[in-house]
């Protein structure tokens, strides 16, 4: 049996069985299985780990790392997920995240760095991810065997520089490619950051069509990608500028065409220019957006019709839940928050208070 033979069964029971050393030293294992209803990612003392949710909204971290992580991306086999570096890091970890141990990690492309974005495709067999060449900033999506200990078996340009975020939706691949980073050494002075959204051909990366911002919207770094159970897409963004102009921070995707949510000047200009995560409700019917700078998330019916927003300092991770118009929310400070819309405002429904710094994204289990 040759290498590209192997199963992603058979490679993982292997990895389960090996030392766990590969994560920052030996791998948290749990005397228990977890209830994972979530997974995300936090800074604990000096270093970063995954961390599993579980229903009652105890969190447990899984490893410890040097490397901040950022996104996680739950595997369909209902036991494994994938924790990625955020850019200009160069690991991205596997784990169990209802044993609560690490079981692989791996690296980019030579000479790229992960952007901190990653997702299963193919029933979990394949993984894709987005990396950034270092000289250059254009982006590269790989795609990579999960069974072949993550060997890349193809990859395609992202059709612009400084890609954020991918997903599969309506029979394509959608990358955000957010142009100059905001708040960077290479944002300084810049007032156009070059962003745009391509739709990728998945079986062999072609690309379709690039959607852009208008002339009077260059500033805006497109980053955050969501998607309702329909496949309905939209994308979030981040300003270069802080000019106190109330540009719209979300918008829906359809084809090459972008087009913005609306929401009062003030509540835009609340979110201090940046929005960090962004999630639909498990119905799909309402979109999150949370901005750790302007302590705030805020709700729109998908139809683009703003409903409201809440004070969440430093908050930006968000996730479904499994009931339709509520939220998971997660905040630097440690906070735990259940958000809830009826379609007309929005509120809390419980809170709790963990010792982590949560990062910007979390994700609901299958």
């Amino acid at each position: 049996m040759g290498l590209f033979e192997l199963s992603r069964r058979s490679v993982l029971g292997a990895l389960a069985a090996a030392p766990r050393v590969l994560f920052g030293g030996a791998a948290h294992a749990q005397d228990h299985q977890l209830d994972a209803e979530w997974v995300g990612t936090a800074g604990i003392g000096e270093g970063f780990a995954p961390v599993v949710l579980s229903p009652d909204l105890n969190a447990t971290p899984v490893g410890l790392g040097g490397q901040r992580l950022h996104w996680v991306e739950p595997c369909p086999d209902g036991r494994t997920a994938i924790a990625v570096a955020r850019r200009p890091g160069t690991t991205a970890i596997l784990f169990d995240r209802r044993a609560g141990t690490v079981l692989a990690t791996f690296e980019p492309g030579e000479g790229r760095v992960f952007s901190g974005h990653g997702r299963f495709i193919d029933g979990g067999d394949r993984f894709l991810a987005v990396e950034i060449e270092r000289a250059s900033g254009q982006g590269v999506v790989t795609r990579r065997i999960v069974g072949a200990a993550f060997a890349i078996e193809a990859e395609w340009t992202s059709s612009g520089i400084g890609p954020h975020d991918l997903l599969p939706a309506g029979g394509a691949l959608i990358v955000a490619n957010g142009g100059v980073e905001p708040h960077t050494p290479e944002a300084v002075g810049a007032e156009i950051a070059g962003a745009s959204v391509a739709r990728l051909d998945p079986l062999n990366g072609a690309t379709r069509a690039v959607a852009a911002l208008e002339e009077d919207l260059a500033s805006l770094s497109l980053r955050h990608l969501a998607r309702a159970p329909d496949g309905f897409t939209v994308v979030a963004a981040q300003d270069l500028l802080a000019d106190g102009l109330a540009r719209p921070l979300l918008y829906a995707v359809a084809d090459a065409r972008l087009t913005a949510f609306d929401a009062p000047d003030a509540e835009w200009r609340g979110l201090r220019t940046y929005v960090g995560s962004v999630a639909f409700d498990a119905s799909g019917a309402y979109v999150a957006a949370a901005s750790p700078r302007g302590n705030r998330v805020a709700v729109w019916r998908r139809d683009g019709r703003f409903i409201g927003g809440l004070t969440l300092v430093d908050g930006c991770g968000l996730a479904p839940t499994r009931e339709a118009g509520q939220f998971l929310a997660t905040s630097g400070l440690g906070e735990i928050a259940l958000l809830a819309t009826d379609g007309e405002s929005v509120g809390v429904v419980s809170r709790v208070k963990k010792n982590l710094r949560f990062d910007n994204h979390a994700a609901l289990v299958a």
